[in-house]
């Protein structure tokens, strides 16, 4: 059975394994002991802001998926609140087993609960098998995503 919970301290080696176990993560994570700072701190900085939310998706105890999600106020759409999903990663041995779907529904269902009119997030465009997947989850390309590196 799946479950879904706010990430805790002990869970973030895990979830920086689980980030760089795929091409593009594992050019630009660094897991390893010790854990690079930056990420107990990105940590800490989450987990004590109430728009933010770290999710892992556990199997018999151990974590198997995560996602961040961070729910935005806005004053566009008459103050409409965005829930922004980022970070996706599911372990390898448990992909194609519905459990990205069980883990972005629940997200779904926390921004629903949160008053939230939408979700949205960006994929890299080189990721075309999960563009696959966020349209047959009901999101639509409508918009151009752009990045500035500093």
């Amino acid at each position: 059975m799946t479950t879904f919970r706010r990430a805790e301290r002990l869970d973030l080696d895990v979830i920086v394994r689980l980030l760089a176990d795929d091409p593009l993560g594992a050019g630009r994570e660094a897991p390893g002991e010790p854990l690079d700072p930056r990420y107990l701190a990105a940590f800490e900085a989450i987990d004590r802001d109430a728009n933010q939310l770290l999710l892992v998706a556990e199997e018999a105890g151990e974590v198997v998926g995560c996602l961040q999600l961070t729910f935005i106020p806005g004053v566009t759409r008459a103050g409409m609140w965005r829930g922004q999903i980022e970070g996706v990663r599911i372990a390898a041995s448990q992909r194609g087993r519905g459990l990205g779907r069980k883990l972005f529904l629940h997200a779904i269902e926390r921004c629903r609960a949160r008053g939230c009119g939408l979700v949205q997030l960006t994929t890299d465009a080189s990721r075309e098998d999960a563009h696959g997947f966020y349209e047959a989850l009901g999101f639509i390309p409508s918009h151009v995503g752009m990045k500035l590196a500093l």
